[in-house]
């Protein structure tokens, strides 16, 4: 089994592609190479905050580890 770190920016791309361009899972994984379990744990781990940034105003998501 592979103990690879992935950086933050690449989990919420690829969650990204789930949640907002409705790709599948199983998708997804194949095509970037990791486990569908690690999928789900980084979609689990992903937590809309709902906190406005102090430059821009806007809200984003934050991705809580």
């Amino acid at each position: 089994m592979s103990s690879k770190r992935y950086p933050e920016e690449f989990k919420i791309e690829t969650v990204k592609q789930i949640t907002e361009r409705r790709h599948p899972v199983a998708e997804v994984a194949s095509r970037i190479g990791v486990s569908q379990h690690s999928l789900y744990a980084w979609l689990n781990a992903t937590v809309c905050q709902g906190v406005k940034t102090a430059t821009s105003g806007v809200r984003q998501k934050k991705f809580v580890v």
